[in-house]
């Protein structure tokens, strides 16, 4: 049993169709020099500083996205600090659209190009996730964070519910097959990387890869 889940996980057995919801790719906005492993950049929306990693060939936010769309974006429990520190909640489709100019979210397949430099799913949850309990449920299995990437447990809204936050990390991927979503989950309790299907109506965790 995977923590507090109050959510319906479908793990994905079978998909005949898959597709992208992402919108049209520009990166004429935000120039990241190839040397480069890290650092930071500004969306121009909001004035908002992220910080950036370098994962294998991957550019990948090293922070949950914090853009308040005014609609479909929630903040945990509603309380505004919670937002600074893991970001806001999207559901399928706003999250197919608010990355900045020059970012996406990541396609189910490019989630999967990270796992496997990471050493594959079982594993790569640790590498991900942020290694310490100041945000992260005891005992945090796993974490080292070694990636960079920083995950942290946002937890999820649904029809005016919050449930999760410090056990478990949703990230929606572009990835669906018309009906469902598909998102990355990491746990507090295990260090692999699952995938599921779930209602596009969820609001979860975003991170963004560079274009």
């Amino acid at each position: 049993m995977k923590a507090k889940i109050c959510i319906l996980l479908l793990e994905i057995i079978a998909i005949s169709v898959i597709t992208s919801c992402n919108k049209e790719e520009n990166d004429d906005d935000i120039t990241i020099p190839i040397e480069d492993t890290s650092g930071t950049f500004t969306d121009n929306r909001d004035g908002k500083i992220y910080q950036w990693i370098k994962i294998g060939n991957q550019i990948w936010m090293a922070e949950n996205l914090n853009y308040d769309t005014i609609n479909e974006s929630y903040v945990y429990n509603n309380i505004s600090s919670n937002a600074n520190i893991y970001g806001l909640l999207y559901d399928f489709e706003t999250a197919c659209l608010v990355c900045p100019d020059g970012w996406h979210l990541p396609s189910d397949s490019e989630w999967t190009q990270l796992t496997d430099y990471l050493g594959g799913e079982y594993l790569a949850g640790g590498k991900l996730k942020e290694d310490s309990t100041e945000h992260w449920e005891y005992p945090n299995i796993g974490a080292t964070n070694s990636s960079g990437f920083t995950a942290l447990p946002g937890g999820n809204h649904y029809k005016g519910s919050f449930c999760n936050l410090t056990s478990l990390a949703y990230f929606w991927t572009s990835s669906n097959n018309n009906i469902w979503g598909i998102f990355r989950s990491l746990y507090f309790d295990d260090h692999e990387v699952t995938n599921y299907l779930q209602d596009k109506e969820y609001c979860f965790s975003v991170r963004c890869v560079k274009d």
